[in-house]
C-alpha cells in the first residue's frame, strides 16, 4: 500500500525494474537511470547519511533532522529527496537564485545538519554561510569540487537505509518543509507529511488520464517548489520518464530531443514562449505572414464550449494543417498537455495554444495545499477558459462570505515550522483560509479574482482589487507585466512592462515612417507608443467602475525578474518591493495635479 512518498518509487522498482524513471544531458549526450538504479541509489546514500550519525529516533518534526539542498533540477535530486526520506529525516528545498541572507535565516531556522548542492558555482556563491550557521557539519556536492565532499562518498560506503527506521515512517511523518519566499517578512517553513503529499498526488491521478499513455516529460521548473515536486511523483507513479532540461535556455532544444507529451511551466515562461513564436511570424514576408497571422486571430477566438459556426471550424482545422503544426513540432512534435499553474494564465494564450492542440491545463493550489485544489482536465467539457478548474478528489472547497477561498483535504499542510500562531491563523474550524479570493462558475469551476491582503482603498475610500484589473489588462498581447497601484491614493494608476516586440510591430505596420530606436527607453517615450498603450488602457477601463479605472501609467523598459528581486520564485509580484524601486516614477504620476 502507498502511504509515504518513497514507497511510489519503490513499487515503480518492483513492476518495471529496467524502465527509464529519470535522464538527463552527460557529457552532451541524454543518460538514462532506471527505476532499479535510482532505488538502489537512493538506498545506498540514505545507509551513507546514517553513517553521518544522522539520529531520528523520535520522528516528532522538532526532533527529525534537517538537510537541505541547493541545486537545479537533475536525477540527483529527487535520488537524494528519496534517501532523505529513507532516514527519517526531512528535505528542506532552497531555490538556487536565493540571497546569502535568506539562505543563511532558512538554514538556522531549520538548524540544517547536511547540505547538499549542485555545482561550484552554488558553492561559490554560498561558501561564506558555513561560519553563520552552528548547525552545519557537512556539505556535499553532486559535481566535482576540489576541496568538498563528493556525494558518491556516501553511496560507496556500502550500507542502505536502516530497515528499523523505514518501518517507523508513517504516513503522518513529515517528510518536508518548504520555506515560501513570500512578498513580505521572513520566509515560512510549510510542513508537509507524506500523507499530505501522497493523497495530492491520488488525488490528481484522474485529472492526469493522459499520462497513462505517456511516455516522457520534459522537466524544468524548480523541484524546490511543491508544484513541479509533486507532478514528478505524479509521473513516476504513472510510470512516465521524466527528462530534465538542460536549463532554462536550451527548453526549445530540449523539446525537440526529448518530444514528451506533456510538460509544466508557469504563465510567465508561457508568453515567453508566445513571445518568440510571434517574433518569428513578424520575420514572415507577404502572404506566409498574412496566414500566420490569420491562424493567431483564429486562435484568439477559439473556445472549448462553444465551437464556432462551421466555416469556423473548418478554418481552424486548415491552420492546424498549415500553421500550428509547425508550433507543434517546435515543442517536440508530441505535445499533448501542458500542465500551467503558480500564477493566473492570460485567457489568450489559453485559447491560442489549445486552438493548436495544445491543450493548457490551468489549476491552483498553494505550497500549503501540496499544492493541488484545482485543474482544467484535458478532456474539454472539464475545461473552462478562466477558471482554475473542477476540485480534484477529496479536496473540499467552499467560499467564505467575503469571498475567500477555504479548503480542507488530506493535502492540508501540517502547520508552518515553530510558528503556531501563524499557523492558528490561517487553520480555523478545520478550514485553511488560503488568502485568495474566488468565486465558482457554473457552479463547479473554481474561479480565482484576488488576493485578499492586496486589495486596497483609494483616498476615496473605493475598494479595488488590483489582479482583476492586471489580470484582464495582460490579456493585451502589448502588455506583459503590470502593477497597479492605489492604496490611500486618490485614483488609480499603474506600471507597466510592456512588450517590446508587439510595440515593434504596431510602429512597422501603423507608423512605417517613424524610426524605431534600438534603445528601448527611447522606443517607449515615442508619442505613438504612448498613445497606443493609452487606448489599450482605454479599452479595459471601461469594463471597470470609475475609481477602478487606470487614470495614469508609466512605461517601463525592463522587464521584472526573480534574479532582479521584483518577483518570487513562483513569479507572483514584491509589490513593496516595486513600489519601493519605483518610487519616484510613482510619484510623478501623483505629483502630476488630475482629477
Amino acid at each position: 500500500m502507498i502511504e509515504r512518498l518513497f514507497d511510489i518509487v519503490e513499487k515503480r522498482f518492483k513492476d518495471e525494474p529496467d524502465a527509464v524513471m529519470l535522464a538527463a544531458k552527460e557529457s552532451g549526450q541524454w543518460r538514462t537511470y532506471s527505476n532499479m538504479e535510482v532505488w538502489n541509489t537512493a538506498q545506498m546514500l540514505a545507509g551513507g547519511i546514517l553513517q553521518l550519525g544522522i539520529a531520528n529516533s523520535k520522528l516528532e518534526p522538532e526532533q527529525q533532522e534537517k538537510i537541505a539542498i541547493i541545486s537545479p533540477n537533475r536525477p540527483e535530486w529527487i535520488i537524494t529527496d528519496l534517501a532523505v526520506q529513507l532516514t527519517g529525516a526531512v528535505l528542506t528545498p532552497i531555490y538556487p537564485t536565493i540571497s546569502v541572507a535568506e539562505l543563511a535565516f532558512i538554514l538556522n531556522d531549520t538548524g540544517v545538519r547536511i547540505l547538499f548542492l549542485a555545482n561550484a558555482e552554488l558553492y561559490e556563491r554560498f561558501r561564506e554561510i558555513a561560519a553563520q550557521v552552528p548547525s552545519l557539519k557537512y556539505v556535499y556536492s553532486f559535481d566535482k569540487i576540489e576541496a568538498v565532499n563528493n556525494w558518491k562518498e556516501l553511496i560507496d560506503g556500502g550500507r542502505q537505509a536502516d530497515t528499523n527506521i523505514v518501518s517507523q515512517i508513517k504516513a503522518e511523518t513529515l517528510a518536508t518543509i518548504i520555506y515560501t519566499s513570500g512578498t513580505t517578512g521572513d520566509p515560512k517553513g510549510v510542513m508537509l507529511s507524506h500523507h499530505n503529499i501522497v493523497s495530492n498526488i491520488h488525488d490528481s491521478m484522474p485529472a492526469f488520464t493522459f499520462a497513462h499513455n505517456c511516455e516522457r516529460a520534459l522537466s524544468f521548473l524548480p523541484l524546490n517548489h511543491i508544484f513541479e515536486r509533486t507532478v514528478s511523483y505524479i509521473y513516476i507513479n504513472a510510470g512516465v520518464a521524466i527528462y530534465y532540461a538542460e536549463s532554462m535556455d536550451t527548453i526549445g532544444q530540449n523539446l525537440k530531443e526529448v518530444k514528451p507529451m506533456v510538460f509544466t511551466t508557469v504563465p510567465r515562461l508561457l508568453e515567453k514562449v508566445y513571445e518568440r513564436i510571434v517574433g518569428a511570424g513578424l520575420e514572415l514576408k507577404g502572404i506566409k505572414k498574412l496566414l500566420f497571422f490569420w491562424a493567431l486571430n483564429l486562435g484568439m477566438k477559439y473556445d472549448n464550449v462553444d465551437e464556432g459556426s462551421l466555416f469556423y471550424r473548418m478554418q481552424l482545422a486548415l491552420a492546424n494543417k498549415i500553421i500550428f503544426n509547425k508550433w507543434r513540432e517546435a515543442l517536440g512534435g508530441n505535445v499533448k498537455a501542458i500542465v500551467v499553474g503558480s500564477a493566473a494564465c492570460q485567457e489568450r494564450l489559453i485559447r491560442i495554444f489549445t486552438s493548436a492542440n495544445l491543450i493548457i491545463m490551468e489549476g491552483y493550489g498553494l505550497t500549503e495545499t501540496s499544492p493541488v485544489i484545482s485543474v482544467n482536465r484535458y478532456e474539454k467539457e472539464n475545461r473552462r477558459v478562466g477558471t482554475v478548474g473542477p476540485l480534484i478528489d477529496n479536496v473540499q472547497v467552499k467560499i467564505a462570505d467575503d469571498g475567500e477561498i477555504l479548503c480542507k483535504g488530506g493535502n492540508i499542510m501540517m502547520g508552518y515550522y515553530k510558528k503556531p500562531q501563524q499557523t492558528a491563523e490561517v487553520m480555523k474550524d478545520g478550514w485553511f483560509h488560503t488568502g485568495d479570493i474566488g468565486t465558482w462558475v457554473e457552479e463547479r469551476f473554481l474561479k480565482i479574482t484576488d488576493r485578499k491582503k492586496e486589495i486596497f482603498k483609494t483616498s476615496g475610500g473605493k475598494y479595488v482589487a488590483p489582479q482583476v484589473i492586471e489580470n484582464k489588462m495582460k490579456e493585451s498581447a502589448f502588455i506583459e507585466q503590470m502593477m497597479v497601484i492605489g492604496d490611500g491614493k486618490k485614483f488609480v494608476s499603474a506600471l507597466i512592462v510592456p512588450s517590446i516586440i508587439h510595440l515593434q510591430r504596431h510602429l512597422k505596420d501603423d507608423h512605417p515612417d517613424v524610426k524605431i530606436p534600438v534603445d528601448k527607453s527611447e522606443l517607449l517615450k515615442l508619442p505613438e507608443v504612448q498613445k497606443h498603450i493609452q487606448s489599450v488602457i482605454d479599452k479595459y477601463n471601461v469594463l471597470f467602475s470609475h475609481p477602478e479605472q487606470v487614470k495614469k501609467f508609466t512605461l517601463l523598459p525592463n522587464e521584472w525578474t526573480i534574479d532582479s528581486g521584483e518577483i518570487t520564485p513562483t513569479l507572483k509580484l514584491k509589490r513593496k518591493v516595486i513600489m519601493q524601486r519605483y518610487a519616484k516614477e510613482i510619484d510623478a504620476m501623483y505629483n502630476d495635479s488630475m482629477a
